[in-house]
This record gives C-alpha cells, sequence and structure tokens, in this order.
C-alpha cells in the first residue's frame, strides 16, 4: 500500500500498533502457559520468581493495552465506518485489503480478547496507575498523529482534515476518555466473570462439605 511507504510507514496506523500489541500480548500468554507447565511441581524458587514476573508483565499487558487498545479500536473502526466509511477507511482500501483481512484487522481482536479474560484471571494494577498508563499510550499516539502531520502535511486519518482545530482538540480529548472507559469496562468485566466463578465454585463445594 502506497500509505505504508510513507513517513511513519504502519506504525502511524492504530490498527497495526493494536496489531502489534496482540501479538506480542498472545506470545506472553503462550509462554507464561509452557513456563507454568514446566515448573509444575518444581520447587526451584528462582523459576517461580521468573514466572510471577510473567504473569504479572502478561496481567499489566491485558488490563493497560491488549483490552481497551483492542477493544477501542474495534468500537471506534466499525462506528465510524457505519457512519462514513470514506472518513476512516476510503473504499480505495478494497483494492489492496479483502475483507477478509479488514475483519482480521477490526473484528477478530474483540472475541480473542474476550476469550482470554473469560479462560485466565487477570491481576489489574491499581486503577490509578492502570489509568496513568492508558492516558500516556493515548496521549503518546496523538502526538505522534499530530508530529506526522506536522512533517508531511497529511492527517493519518482523514476524518481529520474536515474538522477545525478546536474540534481537533474535543475529538482527541473524547478518544482518551473513551479509552480509559474501556479500561474501567475491563476491570469491571474481569471482576465481574471471576467473582461469579468462585462464588459458582464455593456453591457447588457446600453440599460436599455437609
Amino acid at each position: 500500500m502506497p500509505a505504508h511507504q510513507t513517513y511513519g510507514g504502519s506504525w502511524k496506523f492504530l490498527t497495526f500498533i493494536d496489531l502489534v500489541i496482540q501479538a506480542v500480548f498472545f506470545g506472553i500468554c503462550v509462554l507464561t502457559d509452557l513456563s507454568s507447565l514446566l515448573t509444575k511441581g518444581n520447587d526451584n524458587q528462582e523459576q517461580e520468581r521468573q514466572l510471577k514476573k510473567l504473569i504479572s508483565l502478561r496481567d499489566w499487558m491485558m488490563a493497560v493495552l491488549a483490552f481497551p487498545v483492542g477493544v477501542f479500536v474495534v468500537t471506534l473502526f466499525w462506528s465510524i465506518y457505519i457512519y462514513d466509511r470514506e472518513l476512516v477507511y476510503p473504499k480505495l482500501l478494497d483494492n489492496f485489503i479483502p475483507a477478509w483481512l479488514n475483519h482480521g484487522m477490526h473484528t477478530t481482536v474483540l472475541p480473542f480478547v474476550l476469550i482470554e479474560m473469560r479462560t485466565a484471571h487477570h491481576q489489574y494494577p491499581s486503577r490509578s496507575s492502570g489509568l496513568a498508563a492508558v492516558c500516556t499510550f493515548s496521549i503518546g499516539y496523538i502526538l505522534w498523529v499530530c508530529w506526522i502531520h506536522h512533517v508531511t502535511g497529511v492527517w493519518v486519518y482523514p476524518l481529520l482534515e474536515y474538522i477545525s482545530p478546536g474540534a481537533k482538540i474535543i475529538f482527541f480529548a473524547t478518544v482518551t476518555i473513551i479509552i480509559n472507559m474501556f479500561y474501567l469496562l475491563g476491570e469491571v468485566l474481569n471482576n465481574y466473570i471471576w467473582d461469579t466463578q468462585k462464588c459458582t465454585e464455593e456453591g457447588k463445594e457446600k453440599p460436599k462439605l455437609d
């Protein structure tokens, strides 16, 4: 694609950054599971310590990046696409990207993240540090988009060409708030899933105790 050969390459697109985040995150998930199996029944303290660090990294990535960024990309992309696809994914791109690949980039991220949340418990960081990390990522990406415009004179997303500077500020602030809301949604959903499962397991154990 011509756009990928310009300043910033693929790294100027949040979709591409999200795919890298998901690839790294699920790679860490696989590594964590393999390490857990290999250290099972092993009394090696150093291996246990390394496994705990790996689990902490996995949980942090899920909370701060994989879930909020993944859900944000899927939700915002399809919302704008339905309203006017030319603002975010011009019809011209159909010549480069087949429909199945579009869904692979902008749809399948959501079910995979939800499946991961349902099948493995993740320890979220404190709310203040989690939100601070999400805001840092959001502001960092916004500054990156503005820098690309400063260098090339072209906005990464066509939508930004049609709104005033004041509207851009409101748009960027709204985007940051939304991604923070997705962080909170992930925290609530994670707690709900695992608190409910814990209550169910405790309910099943009571008759056995009686």
